[in-house]
């Protein structure tokens, strides 16, 4: 792979609020960062387009990515549901000069870090508790609570490896983390945040 710019990963636990700190980075223009669009064989959900949400494909296109080694991380999340961040995609947004930022799960984000050690900040989002993980994953209402009894399961795992990470934020208050996100990737990227007018 050829080298560009630097790579931000947003790890966490389902429902700990890492997609709402994503969108809020990508919408400041001194971050110049560009959304990496993982691939995955789960079904689509809704309103969700491909190549915008998801780059969406078959269980047996996905296993031939896998054998022709198109994947910089890949996993098996769940029985045939594969997520992965594709190689080309990166490659994509780094000639477009921008910096990579991933909304990923945590060993995909782990074995990202590990690739590329020098250019990757890896942060890690802890939700308040595991029981405000289950009051928002309920309150989202878009999947069964097996489905949600598995994604909280899965969380302490997780939980465990934040330690792994370079930065912990921890989001007990949204408007503080938003806040603590932007330092953090202002500072890794070497951007100046502009002055709020008062």
């Amino acid at each position: 792979m050829t080298e560009g710019g630097k790579l931000i990963i947003f790890s966490a636990p389902s429902g700990s609020g890492k997609t709402t700190i994503v969108k809020h980075l990508l919408d400041q223009p001194e971050l110049n960062l560009a959304f990496s669009i993982s691939a995955t064989s789960r079904p689509r959900r809704g309103k969700e387009k491909n190549g915008v949400n998801y780059y969406f494909m078959s269980v047996s296109q996905f296993k031939r990515h896998i054998k022709d080694g198109d994947f910089l991380e890949w996993e098996e999340v769940y029985r045939d549901n594969f997520y992965g961040t594709l190689k080309s995609e990166v490659e994509r947004l780094w000639a477009e000069g921008k910096n990579v930022i991933f909304d990923i799960d945590v060993s995909g984000g782990l074995r990202i870090k590990r690739k590329f050690p020098d250019k990757t900040l890896a942060v890690f989002v802890k939700p308040p508790s595991v029981d405000e993980l289950k009051i928002r994953l309920k309150k989202r209402s878009t999947e069964s609570d097996d489905k949600i009894n598995m994604r909280i399961a899965k969380a302490s795992v997780e939980l465990a490896t934040a330690p792994q990470f370079d930065e912990i934020i921890k989001n007990y208050d949204l408007d503080i983390a938003l806040d603590e996100a932007h330092k953090l990737v202002a500072d890794f990227v070497g951007a100046q945040i502009p002055q709020k007018e008062d």
